[in-house]
C-alpha cells in the first residue's frame, strides 16, 4: 500500500506537543462497526480500493498508539514506536481476510508488535542484544519481569528460567546484555580527564599495518607495470601463448594452441618456457 494512504498513516509528528496533537487526533477518529469493517475489507480484497484501505487504517491508528505506549520503557522516542507500529498496521490491512471471522484489531496486533519489536532490537543498543528468535522472545519477556523484580537473585533467576522455559544460564546472559551500556569510541570534549580510557586509545587493529599495506600496493603496481613492459619485448606468438595460458580469463590448453599454430604440444611448451625465461630476465634487471 503506497501513496496517500501510506503517508497519512506514517506522518507521526516528532515534537512533544505535536505528538500529543496527533494522539488526540487519532483518538477522535470514529471506530468501525463489525459490518462496516467487513464491507471495507471486502472492497479492498476484491477491488484494491485504496479509499477502503485508508478508512481501515485511520480507524485503527488509536490502537497502534495504545500498543506503542506499552514499549515506552525502552527509552526510545514514542513517535518512532508509533510510526513503526503504523507500518505493521498497514501490512496487516493488506493481508487481512474478512471471511476468516476475526476482527481486524485481533489480526493486526501481531503485525504491529512485530514491527515495533524489530525497531526496539535494532535501536536499543549499538551492539545487538538478541539475534535468534529464542533470544528475542527472552529479551522482551525478561524486560517485563525486570520491571517487577529489578536485579535478580539466584532464586529469581531460577524462577524466571522456569517460567520462560529456558536455562538459568540463558537468563543470566541476557540480563548481563541488557545491563550493559554503550560507550562512545572517542569520548567527547567534556571527558578530557578520562581521555586515556576512551576505546580509541587502547583498541588497536593489530592485523593491519597501514605503512606495509601502502608499500605492498606500490610494489604490486610497480611489478605489474614492469611485467607488461617485459611482455612487449616478446615476439607476437610468444605474447599470445603467455596471455592464452596465464593471463586471459578463459585459459586454453597446450594442445589447443598446438592446433592453432599447427605444431606439436611439446613445441608450444618449449615456446612457453623460453618466453617465461625472457620475462624473468627482464624483471630482474
Amino acid at each position: 500500500m503506497t501513496g496517500q494512504t501510506q503517508s497519512m498513516a506514517l506522518m507521526v509528528p516528532q515534537g512533544a506537543s505535536s505528538l500529543e496533537a496527533y494522539i488526540h487526533s487519532v483518538n477522535s477518529m470514529p471506530m468501525l462497526e463489525a459490518e462496516q469493517e467487513y464491507q471495507l475489507a471486502k472492497r479492498l480484497q476484491e477491488t484494491g480500493d485504496l479509499q477502503a484501505a485508508k478508512q481501515l487504517i485511520m480507524s485503527h491508528l488509536r490502537f497502534v498508539v495504545h500498543v506503542a505506549k506499552s514499549y515506552s520503557g525502552y527509552g526510545l522516542p514514542q513517535a518512532d514506536l508509533i510510526q513503526e507500529g503504523n507500518i505493521g498496521l498497514m501490512k496487516a490491512v493488506k493481508r487481512f481476510d474478512p471471511d476468516v471471522g476475526v476482527r481486524l484489531v485481533s489480526f493486526a496486533v501481531h503485525w504491529i508488535k512485530a514491527e515495533i519489536h524489530e525497531y526496539v532490537l535494532k535501536n536499543w543498543r549499538i551492539v545487538k542484544v538478541a539475534t535468534t528468535k529464542a533470544q528475542r522472545k527472552l529479551f522482551f519477556n525478561l524486560r517485563k519481569a525486570k520491571q517487577r523484580l529489578g536485579w535478580f537473585s539466584d532464586d529469581e533467576v531460577a524462577m524466571v528460567a522456569e517460567n520462560l522455559g529456558v536455562t538459568k544460564e540463558d537468563v543470566t546472559e541476557m540480563e548481563s546484555r541488557m545491563a550493559a551500556q554503550d560507550q562512545a569510541f572517542d569520548l567527547l570534549n567534556d571527558h578530557d580527564d578520562d581521555e586515556g580510557f576512551a576505546p580509541v586509545h587502547y583498541l588497536e587493529d593489530h592485523s593491519s599495518d597501514l605503512a606495509a599495506n601502502i608499500e605492498n600496493d606500490n610494489w604490486e603496481s610497480n611489478a605489474q607495470t614492469r611485467l607488461l613492459s617485459a611482455i612487449k619485448t616478446l615476439d607476437e606468438r610468444s605474447q599470445h601463448i603467455l596471455r592464452a595460458r596465464w593471463l586471459d580469463d578463459d585459459k586454453i590448453t597446450l594442445q589447443e594452441l598446438a592446433e592453432q599454430y599447427q605444431v606439436s604440444a611439446e613445441r608450444i611448451r618449449q615456446l612457453e618456457k623460453n618466453a617465461m625465461n625472457k620475462l624473468k630476465a627482464c624483471m630482474e634487471l
